[in-house]
């Protein structure tokens, strides 16, 4: 990956997510950003925490590793310097709105002339010719997300990240590597287009089979699983926290009332299999609650695991960066003065695979 270059002209979360994968992976990638807005529109996107000098933290997220270009595409010289880049470049990424990658003439149709091994990559909202805006929580309320996410009394709920863009961007990603797999074996270049709607129907998984197969239409049911209990059930220990469960069989089930001191509890028929602990589920909670308040949550969880119960501790963000096995998916890096810091989008080591 080392030869590649990338020429992004892609903002905002998605397209940048796939520019910064390719940099990870010891890529070049040419950032292009409108110099008449000031860039990027997520230079802007801070909390109020932070500093009005140097990028956001939201910039920061997916745009390590990046040379910037601060171009108009409209002005003749600057374009000219845009398009040398592609001349050379091995894969463009794009979002641009509907009809808008035309009028600047950075569409495919008119960047392949300039280079015929050119591998094209267009993040676009609902799919060719449709010029609606695609913001990521209108994806998650048009695909299915919002509906069964929240719980009875909440209302729809959107995801806490930009959940169908992350999904879009993995898409895009498996799109171009096989482009790339192709090119080495035809010489030829490729255009991709993967669309938010598509990506994120693409990813409803078994909720979306149990529609089609059973005509069960979920409903907003907070963290549990419409198959399986106890399994997205949390519960509150005595210090205050908070520890969900992942029991999947029947065997799990046994051994997590054996653990917490209720052998009994699964020879009872209301909950001897999963059907009927599905079934039961609130009666179920009603039972295991108290039996969960008898511990705090580190120890509670230091049993579990120990006894080989899938369980989690709901742990809040400082709790997570302050696992090492965390720490190890940092990357830093200076801009503009400032030290910025981000999660790689590589979830593997890159070095294994180069």
């Amino acid at each position: 990956m080392k030869d590649l270059q990338i020429v992004e002209l892609a903002s905002v979360l998605a397209g940048p997510s796939v520019g910064m994968f390719f940099a990870e992976l010891g890529a070049t990638v040419i950032k292009i950003e409108n110099k008449k807005t000031g860039g990027d529109v997520t230079r802007t996107w801070r909390l109020p925490s932070e500093s009005e000098e140097g990028v956001s933290a939201y910039f920061s997220s997916v745009n390590w590793g990046k040379q910037h270009l601060f171009l108009d595409l409209n002005d003749p010289q600057d374009r000219a310097i845009a398009l040398a880049q592609i001349a050379k470049a091995d894969i463009v990424i794009s979002n641009y709105k509907e009809g808008d990658d035309i009028k600047l003439g950075m569409d495919y149709a008119s960047l392949e002339k300039l280079n015929n091994k050119l591998i094209y990559g267009r993040i676009s909202g609902f799919g060719p010719g449709d010029e609606r805006p695609a913001f990521d929580v209108v994806l998650q309320a048009e695909s299915g997300f919002m509906a069964m996410n929240g719980t009875p009394d909440s209302g729809p709920l959107k995801m806490p990240v930009a959940l169908i863009d992350v999904l879009a961007a993995h898409q895009l990603k498996e799109a171009l590597l096989l482009a790339l797999i192709k090119r080495d074996k035809k010489g030829e270049g490729s255009y991709v287009n993967v669309s938010l709607y598509d990506s994120a129907v693409c990813s409803l998984m078994n909720q979306a089979t149990n529609y089609l197969m059973a005509h069960h239409i979920p409903g907003r049911q907070g963290s549990l699983h419409p198959n399986i209990a106890p399994y997205g059930e949390t519960f509150i220990t005595n210090d205050k926290r908070f520890v969900v469960l992942a029991v999947g069989n029947d065997a799990q089930f046994k051994l997590l009332c054996n653990t917490l001191g209720d052998p009994m509890m699964p020879t009872l028929e209301r909950y001897k299999t999963n059907p009927e602990r599905v079934k039961n589920r609130k009666m179920l909670y009603d039972e295991l609650a108290p039996l969960f308040y008898q511990y705090d949550r580190d120890s509670l969880m230091d049993l579990l695991i120990k006894n080989g119960i899938p369980a989690g501790a709901v742990r809040s963000m400082d709790e997570v960066f302050s696992d090492h096995r965390s720490q190890s998916l940092l990357l830093g890096e200076e801009v503009d003065g400032q030290m910025t810091i981000r999660v790689r989008s590589t979830a593997f080591d890159p070095n294994t695979v180069l």
